[in-house]
């Protein structure tokens, strides 16, 4: 997605080999036409998917998420980290690891919403180890529900997430893929053809 690219091109600031900020546009402060765009094309990737529901991860996914569920005509739901006091019992539950936090969260989401005959699409702004995603596909399949995709704003390809969750057997695509972080510098990666199917990336 060239738009994407381009924001981080201008914005993104490189802390590591390892770390990308993007605070200034995606997960601190949001850029909402971006993420009218990126909704857009979450919805036009999946448009072919029958997906019924959305679900993301509090709180960076939250933003694109709605507006691909905006541009679906979907609900959008999204799995807390925080414990809640209205919401204690009747849960999914999956444990996540964050490498950029060092910390491990349950996440949680109510089983009221999530059903055996809904079709998922998972959404996550960033794709590394691939815990988050892995944590929510986990949840929706305790459901009994379907994961038809797992949408990404930016991939790390030289991390190993992508490989875990295309060999698992969902459909990723990542509207940004990042080959290296090396010498302060974002170098892109192709966009990814996996057995000769378009798989995301730009």
């Amino acid at each position: 997605m060239d738009l994407l690219k381009k924001k981080i091109g201008e914005e993104g600031i490189v802390l590591s080999d390892h770390v990308l900020k993007v605070d200034s546009f995606i997960n601190h402060q949001m850029d909402p036409h971006l993420m009218k765009e990126i909704g857009l094309e979450f919805a036009r990737l999946f448009k072919e998917a029958g997906i019924t529901r959305i679900l993301t991860i509090e709180s960076s996914g939250i933003a694109p998420a709605i507006m691909a569920g905006l541009a679906l005509d979907v609900p959008v739901i999204f799995a807390r980290k925080r414990k809640s006091l209205t919401l204690t019992s009747d849960l999914y539950t999956a444990t996540v690891y964050s490498f950029t936090k060092r910390e491990s969260n349950e996440i949680t989401v109510s089983k009221k919403y999530i059903h055996p005959d809904d079709h998922v699409l998972v959404i996550d702004d960033f794709l590394a180890n691939g815990q988050a995603a892995l944590g929510l596909a986990n949840i929706v399949e305790q459901a009994g529900a379907t994961v038809s995709g797992i949408g990404i704003l930016i991939e790390k390809s030289f991390q190993q997430g992508a490989e875990e969750l295309i060999a698992k057997g969902y459909r990723l695509e990542s509207l940004a893929r990042i080959a290296s972080l090396k010498g302060g510098k974002v170098t892109f990666a192709e966009q990814r053809i996996h057995e000769g199917i378009y798989a995301g990336g730009y």
